[in-house]
Formats: structure tokens, C-alpha cells, sequence
């Protein structure tokens, strides 16, 4: 199923009493604080089965503000809503996105003003992983660039870049061989817009249609998007060969062994898989750095 969009649910004029503010008085006597959130979820589940317990319960929302605006006394408002904005991540793991206002009617301030306000926006991050492959020309210069494209992308942070790896070619086509590497990273785009920008900078990097498992100038596979199973005409989540292939394995294994996809460790998975001797090798500096020999 391709990823559903995300429906939009609104809290608006909450009233809640609590002791926030920078002076003393307010602190004592304490005073009115609007809260105003907005969330964004997949709630395709509760539109289509008229669901409750697959949506977002606007009780739960005004809870997670009540329990903060009425906590522990904080200085400042923008606080206050930085709080509530990441609670409502931490509770209700169908928000994506969060919006929380808090309004202050009574901010001491010598101006005539009818409230003083501030809005805080809070994005859920997603684990993610890429593996990247070329076996035509400059190889390494083209992994380069496609590491760097990744890292220019709006909503994409790299975490960890693994070493070079050369491996033999998969799929039982002749064809040259390639170095490998892998990436993790965090997103707060949705896993279709994340594959959208692999094929977006395959193409801009000079890979062609071609045969199935053929030669290419790069490769870009989406590995995993937290522990979240998608399967559908274009993208297969957890990857569906991710356990099949050592050139894959070897370099995730570097930068995110403990890492569990599918319910499974990625240590753990690179130890029992069947390989051959040489299939895949690590490169030593001297050797990354010398150019595309063989390629």
C-alpha cells in the first residue's frame, strides 16, 4: 500500500490554569495559559473502519497539555509548548507532525496587548538506512557525490558513512565489479518521498534504464524506515533482498551493528549468512583513495 497521507486533527482555545512566567508573581498567583495544537497522523485506518482506537483522541490531547500546564512551573511559554509539542510525539505514536500554540491573555507587560503568544512545531524522526553500489565508471567519485547529494536533502540528516567495499557482482549478470557502501540516518519525511529522492538523484547522477541487476553507474537502495513494513509496487520495507547480500551486510554491520531490522540484528544476520570467501572486502585507505583501478 502506498503511504497514506496524513489527516490533520485540531485542538483550538484549551483554557488551562498553571504558574508559568519569568517574575515571582506569576510563579504565586499563577494565571490563564490557550492552548492551541494541531496534529498530523495517519489515521487512514480510522477513516476507513470507523475505528476509534485507530485514531487520535482529542481527550488525549487536552490530557497531555493539562498535565504540563498544570506540572511543574516553567519561565518561559515557548518552553511550555516545546514540552506539550513533544509529549504528543512520545504518547501517540501515529503523530507525525505537531503544532502547539500557547496563548498568555494576561502577560505582564506595560502595553495595551490582548494576549502575548508562541508556536512550536515538532517533526517525528525516523531511523533510516541506505546502501549505495557502482560499477561503472569513477565509482568512488559517484558514491561521493551521492553521499553528499543525501546529505543536501531538506528532512534528511546522515548520521554514519561506512568504509569502501568491493564486491562481486549479484544477480548472475557479467558485468564489473562494484564498491559498495552504506548510510544511516534520520528523516521526518514519509518513506515514499525518502525513495523518491534516491531515484531523483540515480537519475541526476547518470543511471539509465537497463537490465535488472546490470551495471549502473549508482545504486541507491532504501534499507529500512524505523521497524515500518511496507509492501507494494514500488517499495519493500524492510528491503526484500536486505539478508541475501554480504555487500550490504558488511558495511551496515560497520555502522550499525545492533541495529534490528525486521526483528532481526544486523550482527546477527551478517554472521549466518552463506558467502563466499572474497565476495566482499573491505578497503584500506591507500586503496579507496586510488582511483577507480579495475572499474
Amino acid at each position: 500500500m502506498i503511504t497514506a497521507p496524513l489527516t490533520a486533527v485540531f485542538v483550538r482555545d484549551l483554557c488551562l490554569f498553571g504558574y508559568h512566567g519569568v517574575l515571582p508573581e506569576e510563579n504565586r498567583i499563577g494565571q490563564r495559559f490557550i492552548i492551541d495544537i494541531e496534529i498530523r497522523a495517519d489515521l487512514s485506518g480510522a477513516i476507513e473502519t470507523d475505528d476509534y482506537l485507530q485514531a487520535v483522541c482529542y481527550g488525549t490531547l487536552c490530557d497531555i497539555a493539562s498535565d504540563i500546564v498544570t506540572g511543574k512551573p516553567m519561565g518561559l511559554i515557548e518552553a511550555l509548548a516545546g514540552r506539550i509539542a513533544d509529549e504528543v510525539l512520545r504518547r501517540l505514536g501515529r503523530v507525525e507532525q505537531v503544532l502547539v500554540t500557547v496563548r498568555k491573555p494576561s502577560a505582564p507587560v506595560p502595553y495595551p496587548v490582548s494576549e502575548t503568544a508562541t508556536t512550536v512545531e515538532r517533526q517525528r524522526v525516523h531511523e533510516v538506512a541506505f546502501s549505495l553500489g557502482a560499477n561503472l565508471g569513477d565509482r568512488e567519485a559517484i558514491l561521493t557525490a551521492a553521499t553528499d547529494c543525501l546529505s543536501l536533502e531538506s528532512g534528511l540528516q546522515l548520521l554514519n558513512v561506512s568504509s569502501l567495499y568491493d564486491s562481486a557482482p549479484w544477480g548472475g549478470i557479467d558485468q564489473p565489479g562494484f564498491v559498495n557502501l552504506c548510510v544511516t540516518g534520520q528523516t521526518t519525511l514519509r518513506p515514499h518521498a525518502v525513495l523518491a529522492i534516491c531515484k531523483r538523484i540515480e537519475r541526476e547522477l547518470g543511471r539509465l534504464p537497463g537490465i535488472r541487476w546490470g551495471a549502473r553507474a549508482i545504486d541507491i537502495d532504501l534499507l529500512h524506515y524505523d521497524e515500518c513494513s511496507i509492501s507494494d509496487r514500488v517499495l519493500t520495507l524492510p528491503h526484500r533482498h536486505l539478508f541475501e547480500r554480504a555487500f550490504v551486510l558488511e558495511p551496515l554491520a560497520e555502522i550499525a551493528a545492533e541495529r534490528v531490522i525486521g526483528g532481526r540484528r544486523v550482527a546477527d544476520a551478517l554472521a549466518v549468512l552463506p558467502r563466499t570467501s572474497g565476495d566482499v572486502t573491505r578497503r584500506d585507505p591507500d586503496r579507496a583513495a586510488s582511483g577507480n583501478e579495475g572499474a
